[in-house]
């Protein structure tokens, strides 16, 4: 009797560490979506400096613009085309490095898994946005009735998948 018990304890305690596990969600995967790769260039290591207006320049600009853009070891710049028919979606991804994504016809919608209440982010024919990469989960799209498309340029260490599936996030339900 003593072994029986022992083997029943044993068994309810492996069956609770199991069940106490996350499961995994799967993956969402694009559908409706189309990725065409147009060109792709290799850079070495790169440091570009900033531009800051002077004198009267700064005083005509109330807005200060500067851009820098520096890597450690060589990269890749991927220039991408993408289309969604209407309802299409990327599914939730991001990638390891950063995007500048401008819309080139129709509307996209993106959504990131790291805000709380899921919110819409609407973007039209010639605005752009920018994709951060690396922990920042999304999705983009095509909420209208017409085809939307993107042009994206993405930049990321040399060799690196581009695009990396990721499971639906718990804070957007659809």
């Amino acid at each position: 009797m003593q072994r029986s018990h022992q083997y029943l304890l044993f068994l309810t305690v492996a069956i609770a560490m199991v069940l106490s596990q996350p499961l995994s969600a799967p993956a969402t995967t694009p559908e409706g979506y189309k990725s065409t790769l147009l060109a792709v260039g290799r850079f070495g290591e790169i440091n570009v400096s900033s531009y800051f207006p002077h004198g009267p320049t700064k005083e005509r600009n109330e807005q200060l613009w500067q851009s820098l853009q520096q890597t450690k070891g060589t990269s890749d710049l991927y220039i991408q085309s993408n289309i969604w028919q209407p309802g299409g979606t990327t599914g939730w991804h991001t990638h390891p490095g950063h995007s500048l994504i401008i819309v080139t016809e129709g509307t996209v919608t993106e959504y990131g898994s790291d805000d709380p209440e899921c919110k819409p982010h609407i973007y039209t024919q010639g605005m752009g946005f920018v994709d951060h990469g690396g922990d920042h989960i999304h999705l983009i799209r095509n909420e209208s009735s017409t085809q939307a498309s993107t042009i994206a340029l993405q930049l990321i260490p040399q060799g690196a998948e581009r695009r990396i599936d990721a499971p639906s996030p718990q804070n957007c339900h659809f």
